[in-house]
């Protein structure tokens, strides 16, 4: 636990939850500005708004949710594995994995959407100081983002290191201008009671319901501090948040209040109208950096997640570049990186401002909140044994808010939360056909191959040619002879001196331990079984990985080795298992994979791929 550590904490996890205050609560209160803000208006949403942040972020992920970490590692997918462990029938087990997946789905959206709101809301601060500058928010705003994206080749860490020291100035400066007006209108205080939040969904009902589809902007980023456990830990995540950024935000948020029971009319932008004439352009630079800071969670979560969905089997292979040489959990990925570069733009020029983008940005986070709710309640019951009444009193209330921030943004589907549906719905599709495809490839492959048992059998009779060096060949089925073997057999008719089966089995772990990392066992001489396990927070190498084997008595030779692969075709079985669209994408994204020898590190150069015809 350092100070550079801390910094860091503030730097890539709070940005988006930092930045809140830029627009929640003049969008919370927009929906009641046709005829003036009541001064009891003011206080029932900052109510709302204060109660969300202590209830969703503070009770549910740093209280709770970040307790269920798995090995380290947080995210929706982390907790989805925890889930699976717990349920023993098939189907139930496949419910877990369609609520994780969608969890993840609806991240991804979230990841795409946070950028371009975020640093809107920063920009659009200009047009407080001059009207003139309205024109140049969209433009500034694209540049602003394409930057940030361009130099996530660097890493997470060296990153936080430079938005740390902003990112704890953003805190500080709005903390302080929340505080001075707080202190100029202590009768701001009387929100810290929930009476005016009750009392306001009482009084408006069917309103007060969709003003909280707006109150929710104050809690996104609450999964983005889950997602982004495996880069930092739990305990900085929770002491940053704890003695800084809650009550710099909860000042903020009172100062914003402040203001406008006072001045009515500084709805127009009370986040800006806090600052005096002189410090409203600093302001806006500094709001610049925090909002691309706040894009910066979103984005490592982002990765976080992808390689979580790669090795789970979501997703094909994508590139994985390790940006540090001490923290695994801190990785750039630049297919993923090119992908929300551009849906940001995208949505930047499409939306233009960040009232338009409001509606769109909640649907995700919320849905997101709703399935790690479902997920904790498992998660909590079966593993960590709470009884039911405790479940029941902690988790029922605290998914009713979730239900209720989520149906309220469903309502805003018409203007413009069609957009992370869309995404989230094509995300789900493009996922479970790939985890479709693959399940019914290895079905396929298990029925058409030869058990190695069986082959190991017939061995010695069928007078096979050996030859001198290393066969190297990679399968999934680690009891099947691999299909490359087949067909080197029936082309070359010739096997080599020593064969080596090598299978890469993923865990629904982190990190897989180094005594479980390699299993050997000999099935004839000179042919051996190799069994590699990799937690889904590793990145594998498989030359690396055989050049150890000598603690089992395998000598390998690096020069001596040809790696044999089989590139599979697919083609359409005479009774198909999967619709011919469903085909069509999973043969995209198969086409469209890192190959095996970029993904296992394995030397081009020394690689031999034979076409196999699948049909499915």
């Amino acid at each position: 636990m350092t100070p550079a550590l801390l910094l860091g904490v503030l730097g890539v996890v709070y940005g988006d939850i930092g930045t809140s205050p830029l627009y929640a609560m003049r969008a919370s209160l927009l929906h009641f500005a046709s005829d003036g803000v009541e001064p009891w208006e003011t206080l029932g949403i900052l109510s709302l708004i204060i109660w969300s942040l202590i209830l969703t972020v503070t009770v549910k992920y740093i209280a709770i949710v970040m307790r269920a970490d798995n090995k380290g590692e947080g995210g929706i997918l982390a907790l989805m594995t925890l889930a699976q462990r717990q349920i023993r029938g098939e189907r139930a087990r496949g419910i877990v994995v369609m609520v994780g997946i969608a969890g993840a789905c609806l991240f991804f959206a979230d990841g795409i959407i946070t950028p371009a709101i975020s640093v809107l809301s920063a920009i659009e601060g200009l047009k407080v100081i001059s009207p003139a500058f309205e024109e140049a928010v969209v433009p500034l705003s694209v540049a602003i983002l394409a930057g940030l994206f361009v130099v996530q080749f660097r890493g997470t860490a060296r990153i936080g290191a430079v938005f740390g020291p902003i990112c704890a100035l953003w805190f500080a400066t709005i903390g302080l201008l929340g505080l001075i007006e707080t202190v100029q209108n202590p009768q701001v205080l009387a929100a810290l009671s929930p009476h005016y939040a009750i009392h306001f969904a009482a009084e408006y009902h069917l309103a007060a319901f969709v003003a909280m589809g707006s109150v929710v902007l104050a809690v996104t980023g609450g999964e983005a501090l889950y997602a982004d456990m495996g880069h930092f830990g739990r305990r900085p995540i929770r002491l940053a948040w704890n003695f800084f950024v809650l009550p710099s935000l909860a000042l903020s948020y009172m100062g914003q209040g402040a203001l406008l029971l006072q001045n009515p009319d500084a709805l127009e932008n009370p986040f800006y109208l806090l600052a005096p004439d002189w410090l409203r352009l600093p302001l806006v630079f500094l709001a610049a950096a925090a909002t691309v800071i706040a894009s910066q969670s979103m984005i490592s979560g982002a990765y976080t997640i992808a390689r979580q969905c790669v090795q789970l089997g979501f997703l094909p292979r994508l590139s994985v570049k390790h940006t540090s040489e001490t923290e695994e959990g801190q990785i750039y990925m630049p297919q993923v990186n090119a992908m929300l570069l551009i849906g940001v733009l995208i949505l930047t020029v499409s939306f233009k401002n960040s009232d338009a983008l409001a509606a769109a940005y909640g649907l995700a986070v919320t849905g997101t909140f709703v399935c790690t709710s479902i997920l904790a309640i498992l998660v909590f019951r079966r593993q960590f044994h709470w009884s039911l009444p405790l479940v029941t009193a902690i988790f029922v209330p605290l998914l009713l808010l979730d239900m209720i921030f989520f149906i309220a943004n469903v309502l805003k589907i018409p203007h413009g939360g069609y957009v992370p549906l869309i995404l989230g719905s094509v995300l789900f599709v493009l996922m479970t056909t790939w985890q479709r495809g693959r399940q019914l490839l290895f079905a396929r492959f298990r029925q058409d191959s030869l058990p190695l048992k069986s082959f190991i059998a017939r061995l010695p009779q069928s007078r096979t040619i050996r030859i001198p060096g290393i066969a190297v060949f990679m399968t999934g089925q680690a009891d099947y002879v691999p299909g490359a073997l087949l067909h080197n057999l029936k082309h070359n008719k010739v096997l080599h001196e020593r064969v080596l089966f090598v299978t890469v089995l993923n865990e629904d772990e982190p990190q897989v331990a180094p005594d479980r990392r390699r299993e050997v066992s000999e099935l004839a001489p000179g042919i051996h079984r190799i069994l590699i396990r990799y937690g889904f927070q590793e990145s594998p190498n498989i030359p690396r990985e055989l050049q150890s084997l000598g603690e089992f008595g395998v000598a390998f030779e690096p020069m001596q080795a040809s790696y044999f692969l089989g590139r599979e075709q697919l083609v359409a079985a005479v009774v198909p298992k999967m619709s011919r669209w469903r085909q069509y994408i999973y043969g995209a994204m198969s086409r469209n994979a890192v190959p095996a020898t970029e993904f296992f590190r394995i030397p081009s150069d020394r690689v031999v791929e034979l076409g196999v015809r699948v049909a499915i």
